[in-house]
């Protein structure tokens, strides 16, 4: 049993905020009490006999607690690129952030639009201390041209469907796919970037592709794509996820879509919300991303989003890249940025601190709402409910100087960031805890 003593409990699904001490059993939550509860009652009265000298205590001394995190837009890049990421080390990196649960992406090698491969990924995923889910890929080889078998991949599964880093040109095909995961009760999430219009992918045709001197990548590739499909969602009812929005014409046309249909939803990257374009010309390539980072107008039409409801949910696109790769020439080296470890941080500093959300708002954006979107068993604190749990403290600092993930590909490097992580508790059990922690006993009950 795990007992948290003298937490600030943030429960976005309930409203509930304020201090609790949980107790923890099987996995489950057993019990959420007043603060003090041990000392005002007894243990008599908190725990069962047979259990009172097996009990560790945690005392959290005001630090919050929440639902555990959930990222529903990682690449942790097992099968076939295992030197930048694998499950195991994505795993690692996530409970380092706060995550309990993630929803992997499917561009892997071989890519996942078959039963094998995905049974594979979430039986390497249950070797790991958090939940791991993944999507399956909505066409054949992310080729754009034959849908999967999305049926059998939902038996077995899938969490969602998505070619994600390759979008679905094929109108015909986004309308089959759309029916087909409607009746599966899954989502379909798409990467907005229409190629025909792209000449260097992953750099804002602005003011940084000038700096560079190439064409880049202009906001049309996304607007046009994002306009086309979600009038298809409209028409056909189905839940479909624009994944990391970047210009302030997508978010408005989210929007307007959210007003005609319930089953439209939008992500936003914590690098989107943070950074512009400004960012490529200090760091190159390790803020290298697609879709781009564009113009402060941008940046901030995405933390309105955030703000008035338009955009659910906070996903990292956590995308490791090694060292050698990054280090090519910027119109040859892979776009993405690792974001597990920094996202909570920089929710915190870009959205709480500067007053756009509260902080239940914020842990509702990553967790309850992704949950919600890809009907994960998450994002919740109740009795009955997992033990899935996100300690933090909000006001203390730390430096980004290291990961657990494989991968150092981050333009946050040497920032300093307020929010760290003290522990990660997925199913009951302490999946990371970070140095320092000061804990103290309670008297009859073993120490944490």
């Amino acid at each position: 049993m795990l007992y948290l003593r003298n937490g600030y409990l943030i429960d976005p699904a309930s409203g509930t905020e304020g201090y609790r001490d949980i107790l923890i059993r099987g996995g489950k939550i057993v019990r959420i009490l007043p603060q003090g509860a041990f000392t005002a009652e007894g243990p008599e009265r908190v725990f069962e006999p047979e259990t009172r000298t097996s009990v560790r205590s945690l005392d959290l001394q005001g630090q919050c607690v929440a639902p555990g995190l959930v990222d529903v837009h990682v690449h942790f890049r097992d099968p076939g690129f295992t030197y930048k990421e694998d499950i195991h080390t994505g795993a690692a990196a996530a409970a380092r952030g706060g995550f309990t649960s993630v929803v992997l992406m499917a561009n892997t090698k071989p890519a996942v639009d078959n039963g094998k491969t995905l049974i594979s990924i979430l039986e390497k995923g249950r070797e790991t201390p958090i939940h791991i889910y993944s999507c399956a890929n909505v066409t054949k080889g992310l080729k754009g041209q034959e849908l999967t078998d999305m049926e059998e991949l939902g038996r077995l599964g899938a969490a969602g469907f998505t070619d994600d880093g390759i979008p679905l040109l094929d109108e015909d095909l986004l309308r089959q796919a759309l029916k087909r995961a409607a009746a599966l009760h899954r989502p379909v999430s798409l990467h907005e970037e229409n190629p025909a219009l792209i000449r260097n992918n992953g750099v804002n045709a602005g003011k940084a592709a000038a700096y560079f001197g190439i064409g880049g990548s202009p906001r049309e590739a996304e607007i046009s794509m994002v306009e086309r499909d979600l009038k298809i969602a409209v028409k056909e009812e189905a839940d479909l996820s624009i994944q990391h929005i970047s210009t302030k014409e997508a978010v408005e046309l989210v929007r307007q879509a959210k007003r005609q249909s319930s089953h439209i939803y939008a992500e936003a990257t914590p690098h989107h919300f943070t950074l512009t374009e400004e960012a490529l010309i200090r760091h190159g390539t390790l803020a290298k991303m697609n879709p781009p980072l564009r113009e402060e107008e941008d940046r901030l039409a995405i933390i309105e989003g955030l703000r008035d409801g338009t955009i659910d949910m906070i996903a990292t696109d956590h995308a490791p890249h090694s060292r050698e790769e990054k280090a090519r020439l910027l119109t040859e080296a892979p776009s993405g940025i690792i974001g597990l470890e920094t996202a909570l941080s920089l929710g915190i500093r870009e959205l709480v601190q500067k007053g756009y959300l509260s902080m239940s708002e914020l842990v509702r954006k990553m967790s309850l709402a992704p949950a919600r979107l890809y009907r994960l068993d998450a994002g919740y604190v109740e009795e009955g409910g997992p033990a899935d749990l996100v300690v933090f403290d909000p006001d203390k600092e730390w430096v980004v100087e290291h990961f657990a993930s494989k991968a150092v590909n981050s333009p946050f490097i040497g920032e300093t960031m307020p929010g760290v992580v003290s522990y990660t508790i997925c199913q009951g059990e302490i999946v990371y805890r970070a140095e320092n922690c000061d804990e103290k006993t309670v008297t009859g009950i073993q120490e944490g």
